[in-house]
């Protein structure tokens, strides 16, 4: 999960690193943005918001998360029935 402190071009080391070592799979999370950028490789990658779900695709074929769990409401948008 990305933090106030975490600058585009370390974020852009740390992604040339990981795919380096052979890792292909990464999740980026923002929560910033409240988006996830997944890479399936350095250079490609997909922007998820709240809205979608997680997927590991062919390399966790069995994991899928919502987003949402990752985001939660914050007190604004919470709304009380």
């Amino acid at each position: 999960m990305l933090s106030e402190g975490n600058t585009p071009r370390e974020m852009a080391r740390k992604l040339d690193e990981y795919f380096l070592l052979g890792v292909r799979l990464v999740w980026l999370v923002n929560p910033m943005t409240v988006s996830t950028e997944v890479y399936t490789s350095r250079h490609q990658s997909t922007v998820l918001d709240k809205s979608a779900t997680l997927e590991g695709g062919v390399i966790l074929p069995d994991f899928t998360a919502p987003l949402s769990a990752l985001f939660p409401a914050s007190p604004l948008q919470r709304h009380d029935d």
